[in-house]
């Protein structure tokens, strides 16, 4: 391991990954892993989270817990919270990435699924911080990053439930940071902006064509690179850094190009 490797490694402690099983939150496990830190997947995705877990362990040789919790159910998180902490031995970092992006125009939003989105993504990171706070606070270098979105800045009429909720998060943070920073814990928000994720699903293509030409840097992005990003927030190197949110879309959110 590098002296750089060994800064970004630091605290050391186990991270929760929420959304572990693919995407961002999978590529964040491997980088975390990468540097030493144990890491617990939670999922809704049971089997892939397990698969994952079991795959981070033999590849990077750190502990690593996959758990099935879906975070629109309050009730599952304090178990998941005491089996992740009775397997990783040390929680210090949380990095949630959970997410839907459910295309409902106006007319689709519904009572029921308005609240399970905001349930997802907002009110998730409470509970969140809630059930580690004495975790983050015993470990110093403790950090959250909750990942928003650049959907939370632009107008996207096929997902109103999922912008909402990702402005809510940046505000949200803003707000936690001002009392988890009394106890010496951060926490910011990282909003990507096109990255080739299993979220995008049918719309991948459509994407691509109508914002592919705006964004600076010619392409969607990795989840590896967002997952770099994630790493650092997390790590001692970014000691003050807290209530920010964090872009990283390639340049597309200050792009003027048709």
């Amino acid at each position: 391991m590098s002296v750089s490797d060994e800064r970004l490694g630091a605290p050391g402690t186990g991270v929760v990954i929420t959304g572990g099983a693919s995407g961002i939150g999978l590529a964040a496990a491997h980088a975390l892993a990468e540097v030493g830190r144990a890491v617990a997947l939670w999922d809704i995705n049971a089997e892939g989270a397990k698969a994952a877990a079991a795959d981070i362990a033999a590849r990077h040789g750190v502990k690593a817990l996959g758990l099935a919790v879906d975070l629109r159910n309050p009730q599952g998180v304090a178990p998941a919270a005491a089996e992740t902490r009775a397997a990783l031995g040390s929680v210090g970092g949380i990095v949630h990435g959970a997410g839907t992006a459910v295309q409902t125009g106006i007319d689709g939003v519904t009572p029921e699924n308005f609240d399970a989105g905001m349930a997802l993504h907002v009110r998730a990171v409470i509970e969140l911080v809630q059930a580690f706070r004495e975790d983050l606070k015993a470990h110093p270098g403790g950090s959250v990053v909750a990942i928003s979105s650049i959907n939370a800045w632009f107008g996207n009429g096929m997902i109103p439930i999922y912008t909402a909720a990702k402005g809510a998060v940046i505000s949200l943070v803003r707000s936690m940071a001002d009392e988890l920073a009394l106890e010496g814990v951060r926490i910011n928000a990282l909003s990507p902006g096109m990255i080739d994720t299993p979220i995008l699903g049918e719309m991948r293509d459509g994407m691509a064509q109508l914002f592919g030409p705006r964004i600076f840097q010619g392409r969607f992005g990795r989840p590896e690179e967002i997952a770099t990003a994630i790493r650092f927030l997390l790590s001692n190197e970014a000691s003050y850094i807290t209530a920010a949110e964090i872009v990283v879309d390639g340049g597309i959110r200050h792009s003027q190009r048709p």
